[in-house]
């Protein structure tokens, strides 16, 4: 008997107990105890697609980014996480905005519960070939507009994909 083989599936996958659930608009979220900084890039290619990352945690597919660590500015912060979770160097060219909806809360296995509060920025691919890191992302890829805007994503990184591709010179703020 063959096995069939199958593609990924781009539906939103359960979330395991041990990994980071996120809550939005949630009345039955946990209450924050401090700020979550993060940094996020909206990266394009000469082709005009747009880098997502496939999150191993919960499916979803988001821009490549993540944790300010402390000593670490957001830029060089953002330049880390992608080429930790995508192999590729990136150039930072501009602030898409910064997002700090108090109803986004982020809640750990050990009992941290974080608002996030994240920079987002425009930059453009520069060297490197797409690897994901298979610990924090499962794929990664290029995807045109259109393409992308259909993949199963969180709520909040959905709103940050449709800035950066809907009106790039616009800097958005909440």
């Amino acid at each position: 008997m063959t096995a069939a083989i199958r593609a990924p599936s781009l539906d939103i996958v359960p979330v395991p107990e041990t990994r980071r659930r996120q809550f939005f608009h949630d009345p039955a979220a946990p209450t924050p105890k401090g700020l979550l900084p993060v940094a996020y890039a909206a990266v394009r290619n000469g082709e005009g697609q747009v880098l997502l990352v496939r999150r191993a945690d919960d499916g979803n597919w988001e821009l490549p980014g993540g944790r300010v660590d402390i000593g670490e500015s957001a830029t060089a912060a953002v330049v880390r996480e992608v080429a930790e979770e995508t192999g590729l160097v990136i150039k930072v060219t501009a602030v898409l905005g910064v997002y700090t909806d108090p109803g986004h809360v982020l809640a750990y296995p050990r009992g941290e519960v974080r608002q996030q509060f994240a920079i987002c920025f425009h930059a453009w691919a520069i060297d490197g070939d797409i690897q994901p890191d298979l610990d924090e992302t499962t794929a990664a890829a290029w995807f045109h507009p259109d393409e992308a805007l259909r993949l199963a994503m969180h709520p909040t990184m959905r709103q940050r994909l449709t800035h950066a591709l809907t009106e790039p010179e616009r800097v958005y703020f909440d």
